[in-house]
């Protein structure tokens, strides 16, 4: 079997049969370079000085429409950054040129030198005196049809396929252009945070990837093998224990920006592959942490979107600074009516079991307290708020509390039902760490998959000194569904991690 066969069908035969043409007519089908002297939006922008001087403009982009109408041809360019007609007349371009124009398809890539005026309708046009094909199409696009009612952009016919759109991003970002809006946000979203934190006087930094003992969350890990050293590796679940490593040789304030895998499940909030920003600064603690964090989300917010007040899946919710201090047992009773404070195992084993919550048996109390609030609490948060004193069980990195040793200097962001942050006092006494990581080993052995691992080198770096500090990681995907009012990290992951598809 062709592969003309393969996919595309009849349509790319035909497109096949096209291109070949056009090598007939002595144009290559894929030139080099083509010099664009414009956007289409500086066209619109600068049509009264454009037209009055006569200036001939050069566009470039994907054909959406071409239609015919008696000697003359219409069409849409798509560039970048808007759109704009072309008008064909036989007689204003060469004769190569108007053959090249009739095996012109949608989707194709032109570009279009002439000069511009404004339609009886008032559309502003560019009157092509040459065109070029800059890439022929092999495969159809999905035709997404536009028009234009009291003013504004109605489409029909959408691409509207999620897992396509998905698994096939450069044609979602082809044919939905309002999509390609939702990553130029994510990145002013990722540029507005690092300009804060540079403003803060915080250096950023990198650390390995690959790593020979993973550490600094507790999640599964990716694992892999180095041939040369004969050595297991994992990827990264968290940077934390190497930022840390940082702190103790000297540095007071670092931070990294950067992809972090876990090897787990995948739903709206969860990708195996995400991006976190990790910041750790000296001689502060807990609380100093917090306010960095929701004056840090809410300028991104107003940076971003032009208000801390934004409105999120139909919910109005406001980012302004300061955000509502909650402890975990008091959002627990709060939302669910249970009293969890000081509740011994037994007695919440019979809680989880009347929330339908099944237990394992390495779980103590302070795990069931927290599965309970991830499962009944955190979606019902919508206003931003900050959950403290998480139980030390669940928190192997974070200082205890001077005056409760069952829970620990800790704080969680939430806002419209999931997690934005994780921050807390950093541990830094090397021996409660290494006891707090043998805890977590003796779990591994119980069944504890997520459990973390002893890193006896980041036991020597605590041993020869690191200063009080504190650390925060925020999800760069989760602030970016957020602010861009998007259900899933799907929706804001260019390539996520999808099921793979039988052939």
């Amino acid at each position: 079997m062709s592969d003309e066969d393969t996919y595309g069908g009849e349509l790319r035969k035909v497109k096949l049969g096209k291109l070949e043409k056009i090598k007939k007519l002595g144009i290559d089908p894929y030139p080099t370079k083509y010099d664009r002297t414009h956007y289409t939006v500086d066209i619109v922008e600068q049509f009264e000085t454009l037209e009055k001087e006569q200036a001939a403009v050069a566009v470039a982009g994907r054909c959406t429409a071409i239609r015919k109408m008696g000697k003359a041809i219409f069409g849409h360019l798509r560039d970048f950054k808007g759109k704009i007609q072309i008008y064909v007349r036989k007689d204003k371009i060469s004769e190569q040129q108007y053959e090249l124009i009739g095996l012109i398809d949608i989707g194709d890539f032109l570009g279009v030198k002439g000069r511009i005026f404004r339609t009886k309708t008032g559309e502003i046009t560019v009157a092509a005196e040459d065109i070029q094909l800059l890439a022929k199409t092999l495969l159809p696009l999905p035709i997404v049809k536009e028009e234009e009612i009291d003013g504004k952009t109605v489409t029909h016919d959408a691409f509207a396929d999620k897992e396509l759109r998905y698994r096939r991003r450069y044609l979602d970002l082809a044919v939905n252009p309002e999509v390609k809006e939702i990553f130029i946000t994510r990145a002013k979203i990722v540029s507005s945070m690092r300009r804060y934190l540079e403003n803060k006087g915080y250096i950023e930094v990198e650390t390995p990837v690959l790593q020979p003992v993973y550490g600094g969350a507790s999640a599964r890990p990716f694992k892999t093998h180095h041939n040369v050293l004969d050595t297991d590796l994992y990827l990264r679940i968290a940077d934390e224990l190497y930022l840390k490593r940082l702190i103790a040789g000297g540095f007071e304030g670092v931070f990294e920006i950067a992809k972090d895998f876990r090897n787990e499940g995948i739903d709206r909030l969860h990708n195996p592959e995400f991006t976190m920003m990790e910041l750790y600064v000296a001689y502060k603690n807990h609380e100093f942490m917090m306010e960095i964090a929701e004056d840090m989300i809410a300028a991104i917010a107003q940076e971003v979107t032009g208000s801390m007040k934004i409105t999120y899946q139909g919910q109005k919710i406001d980012l302004t600074p300061p955000w509502e201090r909650l402890k975990m047992t008091e959002a627990i009773k709060r939302y669910t009516g249970y009293n969890v404070d000081g509740a011994g195992l037994a007695l919440l084993k019979k809680y989880a079991d009347e929330l339908e919550i099944e237990t394992e048996p390495f779980w103590g109390p302070g795990k069931i307290i927290e599965e309970i609030f991830d499962e009944f609490v955190e979606k019902k948060i919508t206003h931003p708020t900050f959950i403290i004193d998480y139980p030390s069980e669940t928190s192997p990195l974070a200082k205890k509390n001077p005056s409760n040793p069952d829970i620990v200097e800790r704080f969680e962001a939430i806002a419209a039902g999931f997690e934005l942050a994780n921050g807390y006092s950093e541990l830094n006494d090397p021996q409660d760490q290494k006891q707090r990581f043998l805890d977590q080993m003796a779990k591994r052995r119980l069944g504890d998959e997520e459990a973390q691992v002893l890193d006896e080198d980041y036991i020597m770096a605590l041993e020869y000194g690191m200063p009080p500090t504190t650390g925060i990681g925020v999800g760069i995907d989760r602030l970016s569904i957020l602010l861009t009012d998007t259900n899933s990290l799907k929706d804001v992951i260019l390539f996520p991690q999808m099921k793979p598809q039988d052939d």
